[in-house]
């Protein structure tokens, strides 16, 4: 099975970054690069904070969108949090 994953980022300006990808480690080479998302241009390099393994790419959108709506204290929070806090995120946003 191929994974999907949901990363969330630190920029090098202390932004963060929330982002899908199948391959973490190349999508973050190609932020670096200044060919990922027009977000991450010119704010690397960029940092993996935190990542969650997702079944379906649906999956992975529903769950990034959730991340997205944190406020970024929430953000915050959820990347130095134990892993229950971002399963139940997952838990949650697959419901709706």
């Amino acid at each position: 099975m191929s994974w999907w994953y949901v990363y969330v980022a630190r920029c090098a300006d202390d932004t963060l970054y929330c982002g899908i990808a199948r391959d973490v480690a190349a999508r973050i080479a190609a932020h670096d690069a200044g060919t990922g998302a027009r977000y991450t241009r010119g704010r690397g390099p960029l940092r993996v904070l935190l990542t969650r393994r997702c079944r379906t790419k649906g999956g992975a959108l529903r769950l990034e969108y959730a991340v997205k709506q944190l406020s970024r204290t929430e953000k915050e929070a959820l990347v130095i949090a134990p892993k229950a806090r971002i399963d139940a995120l997952a838990r949650k946003a697959m419901r709706v």
